[in-house]
């Protein structure tokens, strides 16, 4: 029987300039959809998984082509909501070479931000459900979604599905007056495999040490339930050329993947996203050393992929992981 995925969060509109343009020099550009948690959904859902997506939109034809979007990405639409404010938007302007990429947000008042989710049946949501995913994106919206969140991860608990927390602290997003530290800790108290760096851990925990697993022994001590913390190392030798290993701290050891150097990167957004997904597939199925390697095989792959999502099939992950089929023509 294939496995279920709840997430939850915003999806927005994305336009980003055409090629490698500048956005002074941009007069076109090409439209999408994208949001943190719904990438991981549709990662997931290419790998076979069940993933349906809660979430807002405007009740106008931004938000049916929205909704057309992730269904026609594989997930299941019946928690996708048509209600009052407007369509969250973001703007990218890829870099090359030295040249980093950059992202202007537009989602103030969105649809998402003032919804409540009053008519959702939480219980009903979860009945045979096997893992949740949230980001700390979503309580740094608005009040309302950090109110919405917490009603989905309580019944989550109740109904003893796993959840997994990217924490992705963005400082800009904290703007209804409430910082993180007010609403994280209770969110992360619901939550068995978090993503965190230094800086996460500091600002949404209030954990701070010289060392990355001197947090993650420090997290477990105030937040016993976390089964699991994992992160990627980046090295950003330019906006074209990385090299990327991911980590999962196991609650006794720290594991590392291989390292993967990356060259002629297409679009980074989104590999976060990708190597949760990869990660919590590999969780499901595989030993936690295999499940990190897949993971972090996926995430390579989404720097191939124009976009948000990362449109890759099991095969072509597990390929990578054993170093077979790279860059060859299949046919």
């Amino acid at each position: 029987m294939s496995k279920k995925i709840i997430t939850i969060g915003e999806v927005m509109m994305r336009f980003s300039t055409p090629g490698h343009e500048r956005f002074l020099q941009a007069n076109t550009y090409h439209l999408t959809f994208g949001g943190a948690e719904a990438n991981v959904a549709i990662s997931l859902a290419q790998l076979g998984m069940k993933s349906s997506h809660v979430t807002a939109f405007p009740d106008n034809d931004f938000g049916l082509a929205a909704k057309a979007y992730l269904r026609q990405m594989g997930l299941e639409t019946d928690l996708v909501f048509l209600k009052d404010g407007r369509m969250g938007l973001y703007f990218l302007e890829n870099g090359s070479m030295q040249r980093s990429s950059k992202i202007i947000y537009d989602r103030f008042d969105s649809a998402f931000s003032l919804f409540e989710g009053e008519e959702i049946d939480w219980d009903l949501v979860f009945e045979n459900v096997d893992w949740f995913h949230w980001t700390g994106i979503t309580p740094a919206i608005s009040q309302q979604a950090a109110d919405l969140l917490l009603n989905a991860l309580k019944a989550a608990n109740g109904k003893g599905v796993t959840v997994s927390g990217d924490i992705n602290y963005r400082r800009n997003l904290w703007q209804y007056g409430k910082g993180p530290l007010d609403i994280m800790p209770e969110l992360i108290r619901y939550t068995h495999v978090i993503v965190a760096g230094k800086t996460d851990f500091e600002n949404c925990m209030d954990i701070q040490a010289d060392d990355w697993i001197t947090c993650c022994y420090e997290a477990k001590k105030y937040y016993p339930q976390i089964k699991y913390i994992t992160k990627t190392k980046r090295e950003s030798i330019s906006a074209s050329h990385n090299k990327l290993h991911g980590v999962l701290w196991n609650g006794s050891e720290v594991i590392n993947s291989k390292t993967y150097e990356i060259t002629h990167i297409v679009d980074r957004v989104g590999g976060g996203d990708a190597f949760i997904a990869g990660l919590i597939y590999g969780l499901m199925h595989m030993d936690d050393q295999e499940a990190l390697e897949f993971a972090t095989a996926a995430t390579v792959l989404k720097h191939s992929i124009p976009g948000d999502a990362n449109l890759v099939k099991l095969d072509e992950i597990i390929d990578l992981m054993n170093e077979k089929n790279v860059g060859k023509l299949m046919r």
